[in-house]
């Protein structure tokens, strides 16, 4: 296993650096950054809270929940609301509600549309199915995502790293390519710890059913294309200085969204703005995680862990 992941490592570090004037190009920033200048990767510090499923004692309701339409039929917006909260989580809003089709830019990336997020030509709005689903029990549950509560989740810090492609201003964080991550098939950073792995056929030695916090933030540059894309399952939701600009609830198969800073018009140019990202895995399938950003990403203070897994 170690062989092969040393392989793949080499033939996508390979890939990315023969693909990194084209990544550039398309961010549209590397003509205004002297990459050479950037850091060569980006450490963030994480927070994991580790759940039971639903199934099991003492189990969480969310974690391996269906909901009406299965797994893997789609994904879910709204369930949480526009802004966070004053503690700096996500508010809950609703069940969800499911995505037929997600909107869509001119370059054909999905994309939220949101009052505050600028409309441009070329995008495509999404359609939703009427009513909300039952993707998650309700607020209740949902507050516990992201919180530490005894007897309900354990935490932990667990960092990752953003390498910088080779000749360009990209970072990127992904399970594939990862040193770590890479011989574990896929993002899980609590394999035997905390609950402990969360059995059943074919999954004896992976710990499914947890939430990931990254708190950062960055120096936003008008004009200079900065991005952040990310591609994944299950939920996520990212908040920039306080509002969702990234939206992909429920359970469902590895799914993309970017956000464009230039579209935030209240945005000041030399300005600093946290960036607040919110990750959980639900269903015992798959655990795909990747970050893909022009921005250079700075950790603020981690979300405290109350140390229960000592």
């Amino acid at each position: 296993m170690k062989v092969t992941c040393f392989l793949a490592l080499s033939l996508v570090g390979l890939l990315a650096t023969t693909a990194g004037a084209q990544i550039s190009s398309a961010g549209g920033s590397t003509n205004q950054v002297d990459v050479n200048s950037l850091p060569t990767s980006i450490q963030l510090n994480g927070v994991v809270r580790d759940f039971r499923e639903r199934n099991a004692s003492g189990g969480h309701p969310d974690f391996e929940r269906s909901g009406a339409s299965g797994f893997s039929h789609g994904n879910f917006q709204e369930i949480t609301k526009d802004e966070l909260g004053v503690d700096k989580k996500p508010v809950f809003n609703s069940t969800g509600r499911r995505v037929n089709s997600m909107a869509r830019d001119a370059s054909n990336r999905p994309i939220l549309q949101k009052p505050y997020i600028a409309s441009r030509s070329g995008d495509v709005a999404r359609s939703v199915a009427s009513g909300t689903s039952n993707s998650l029990a309700g607020e209740a549950s949902f507050n516990q995502w992201y919180r530490d509560v005894p007897g309900i989740n354990l935490s932990k810090q667990i960092p990752i790293t953003l390498k910088r492609t080779q000749g360009s201003n990209v970072y990127i964080f992904d399970d594939k390519n990862d040193e770590t991550f890479c011989s574990r098939n896929g993002f899980f950073p609590i394999n035997n710890d905390l609950f402990g792995n969360s059995g059943g056929s074919g999954h004896a030695n992976t710990n499914y059913h947890f939430t990931y916090e990254l708190n950062t933030e960055f120096t936003y540059q008008a004009g200079a294309g900065n991005r952040f894309t990310f591609t994944g399952d299950d939920d996520v939701f990212v908040f920039v200085d306080g509002k969702l600009v990234i939206d992909i609830g429920g359970t469902h198969g590895a799914t993309s969204q970017t956000i464009e800073m230039d579209r935030l018009s209240w945005l000041q140019n030399g300005e600093t703005y946290d960036l607040r990202f919110f990750f959980a895995e639900r269903h015992r399938t798959a655990s795909n995680f990747r970050i893909e950003t022009t921005l250079v990403l700075r950790n603020l203070e981690p979300p405290q862990t109350t140390a229960l897994f000592d």
